[in-house]
C-alpha cells in the first residue's frame, strides 16, 4: 500500500462505488468517503469495503472536497481526489507508486492524469475531452478552487508532474440520469459565466497559478464564448465529431458528441439567454438528486 488517502465524494453511488473501491483497495493506505446524505446503500457499501464514511450536506463539489480535507484527519503523505465513477488500473497504480517514491521529498507536489472515457459501455477513443487534471497532491499543499463549475485542484507551492497511464471514467448510468446531470451542470455553467462577466472578464485567467488551467479558461472565455449563441455549439460539435474523428466511435460516439457538444452547450446558452431576459437571483442548485 502507498502512503496515500483517497477522498471520494458520493451521492447515491451504490452502482459505481464497489468497482471504484475495488480498484484502489490494494493501493490506498486509507479511503475516505464524504457522502451527501445518500438514500441508497452507498454508505453501507463504503463501510463494508473498509472506507471511513463522513456525512456532510452538499454545497458544491469544491467545498465538499475541501471539507473532507479539513475534517477527515488526513495524515498520509499524499491525498488523492477520485470520483465514484472513476477507477484506477494496475498499470496506473504501478506508475503512481514509482512517481510517489521518486518525489516524496522534493518540490514535485502534484500528479496530473487523463481519463479514458466510457459512454454507454463504449470506450470513446476519438474526439473526447480527455482533459488532464491534478488528482494527487502532497497533503496540505493542494485544495480545490471554490467555483461552481470547472473546479480544479490548485497547489499552494511547488510543481506537478504528468502520469502517462490513464484512469477509467464511466460517465454513464443511464440516459435519464445523464441528462439530469447535464441539466444540473448547465445551470452551474451559466452561473460561472455570469460570475466571469461580473468580474470584468478577469476571473482567475490572469491570476491562475497553473498554466494548463489558465490556457483552458482562455480558450473557454476568451475564444468559445466570443462566438454567437447557438452557433458556437454547432462549431464545437463539428470540431469534435468531424475534425477530431468522433464519428469513428459509432452510434455511441454520435450520441455522446451530439448530446455533450451540441445539446449540452445549447442548453447552457438557453440558460444564459433566460438569465439575460429575466435577471433572476442565482439560487444554489445543491447536489444532483
Amino acid at each position: 500500500m502507498e502512503d496515500v488517502t483517497f477522498i471520494i465524494l458520493t451521492k447515491n453511488e451504490e452502482m459505481n462505488l464497489p468497482d471504484c473501491l475495488a480498484s484502489i483497495k490494494e493501493f490506498a493506505k486509507r479511503i475516505v468517503v464524504v457522502d451527501s446524505e445518500s438514500t441508497d446503500q452507498t454508505c453501507e457499501i463504503a463501510k463494508k469495503m473498509g472506507a471511513d464514511v463522513y456525512i456532510h450536506k452538499f454545497e458544491n463539489y469544491a467545498r465538499q472536497f475541501n471539507w473532507g480535507i479539513d475534517n477527515a484527519g488526513v495524515s498520509t503523505r499524499w491525498t488523492f481526489r477520485l470520483d465514484a465513477d472513476e477507477r484506477l488500473t494496475p498499470a496506473l497504480c504501478a506508475e503512481l507508486s514509482r512517481i510517489m517514491a521518486e518525489h516524496t521529498d522534493d518540490n514535485i507536489n502534484g500528479i496530473t492524469m487523463e481519463a479514458w472515457l466510457y459512454f454507454m459501455g463504449k470506450k470513446i477513443k476519438h474526439g473526447a475531452h480527455n482533459k488532464r487534471k491534478l488528482m494527487v497532491f502532497k497533503t496540505g499543499i493542494g485544495r480545490i478552487e471554490d467555483r461552481k463549475m470547472d473546479e480544479h485542484t490548485i497547489l499552494s507551492e511547488g510543481k506537478s508532474i504528468s502520469c502517462r497511464e490513464r484512469f477509467i471514467h464511466y460517465d454513464f448510468k443511464d440516459m435519464t440520469h445523464w441528462i439530469n446531470k447535464m441539466n444540473w451542470y448547465a445551470t452551474r455553467e451559466m452561473q460561472d459565466y455570469f460570475e466571469f462577466i461580473s468580474s470584468g472578464n478577469q476571473t482567475d485567467i490572469s491570476r491562475e497559478n497553473d498554466k494548463g488551467i489558465s490556457s483552458l479558461r482562455r480558450k473557454k472565455f476568451g475564444v468559445y464564448y466570443r462566438f454567437p449563441m447557438f452557433f458556437r455549439n454547432c462549431l464545437l460539435f463539428a470540431y469534435y465529431y468531424v475534425f477530431k474523428l468522433g464519428f469513428l466511435d459509432g452510434k455511441e460516439g454520435f450520441v455522446f458528441h451530439w448530446m455533450y457538444h451540441w445539446w449540452y452547450r445549447a442548453l447552457v446558452d438557453a440558460k444564459i439567454l433566460e438569465q439575460m431576459k429575466y435577471n433572476r437571483p442565482f439560487k444554489e442548485t445543491g447536489d444532483l438528486k
